[in-house]
């Protein structure tokens, strides 16, 4: 474990290493793990559970998702169930369903989630919004939160790697004095790293800032402004997809995973080096009020409503696909597909 004090805050971290996979099997002997759903978290983490031997089953509804668990070789009846017999049959529940899911869906598994029990959140929204979702766990069970950084086939992929993705982790409500033992064996089994310590509230809003900026809205909405003006300004398809997004994602991205963003500058040009310290400043001073208001809109709730609203409408997946299928066809992706496929192939060699 490490205390880090950086101007004025103190975070703990917990290594991968701090834990043995002995302790982890030790303290979860005797529970019953069951996974609550089977998107990108679900599948990962309970797949990563399996592969290790841990007492896993799956708590699912009919229809894709349960389709796709029948084919990754989950058995019926066996260690795959529908959500209420997961619920009355297991002692840790992954609650990994959909924000949506998790508010249609409490109702009916609430009542099994008896004395003793622990409920593990990837993501704080439906305690966090409790009055917008009604998810509130009864008092004497542990609400444990791991929240792994990254989407779950990262996490499954670097898992069969034999590497792992870090994780945000907290003991909301420790009923039976073991909440934070248990919080850290469940990270170590579902394949996480490094962990270090959060908050419900600091990690949704974290979560929901992100994904709406940096992460997704905000690049998505910065790289098409740029190869719209590219397009406006007579430069042909390709030339500026690749200006925009291959440059970025295959070259220029890795580098500051690996050296950070001034060692990715430190790679480059001078020239565009210079243009680089030049122009970010008017671009930080543009975008800032923009994340100013985001992050209110998460804080206050709005952005919460907003994705209830929406993921709970009768014809939610139709107007997703339709959306999805917009950007899809789009000139810009479509010369990503074709940019993509010019890639050449990993060497044999």
């Amino acid at each position: 474990m490490h205390i880090i004090d950086h101007n004025g805050f103190r975070e703990t971290i917990w290594e991968r290493n701090d834990f043995d996979v002995k302790w982890v099997h030790e303290t979860l002997k005797g529970e019953t793990l069951a996974v609550f759903g089977y998107g990108t978290q679900g599948q990962a983490q309970a797949n990563n559970l399996r592969d290790q031997s841990y007492p896993v089953i799956l708590g699912l509804r009919s229809g894709p998702s349960y389709d796709r668990a029948l084919a990754d070789g989950w058995r019926p009846n066996e260690n795959l169930f529908m959500l209420e017999e997961a619920a009355a049959k297991s002692s840790v529940w992954f609650y990994l369903l959909s924000d949506a899911g998790q508010k249609q869906q409490w109702p009916l598994l609430c009542p099994h989630l008896s004395s003793g029990k622990a409920i593990v959140f990837a993501h704080g929204f439906s305690i966090v919004y409790q009055s917008m979702t009604d998810v509130i766990p009864p008092k004497d069970v542990d609400v444990l939160l791991i929240a792994p950084k990254g989407s779950g086939s990262t996490m499954r992929q670097e898992f069969q790697k034999g590497q792992y993705i870090h994780a945000g982790i907290a003991v909301e409500q420790d009923a039976t004095g073991r909440g934070m033992d248990r919080c850290q064996a469940l990270a170590y089994a579902v394949g996480c790293g490094n962990l270090f310590a959060t908050t419900m509230q600091r990690e949704v809003i974290c979560d929901l800032f992100g994904e709406r900026g940096s992460l997704l809205g905000a690049i998505y909405g910065m790289w098409l402004a740029q190869y719209e003006v590219l397009r406006e300004h007579g430069h042909p398809p390709i030339e500026s997809f690749t200006e925009t997004v291959e440059e970025a994602t295959q070259s220029l991205y890795p580098l500051i995973a690996e050296f950070g963003i001034d060692g990715m500058y430190a790679k480059c040009s001078v020239t565009a080096q210079r243009g680089a310290l030049d122009w970010y400043r008017r671009f930080h001073a543009a975008l800032k009020p923009v994340f100013n208001e985001l992050y209110q809109s998460v804080v206050n709730g709005t952005e919460a409503k907003r994705a209830l609203d929406a993921n709970t409408s009768p014809d939610y997946r139709q107007r997703l696909t339709l959306e999805l299928q917009k950007i899809a066809s789009s000139e810009m992706w479509q010369m990503g597909r074709m940019v993509r496929s010019f890639r050449l192939p990993p060497s044999t060699t």
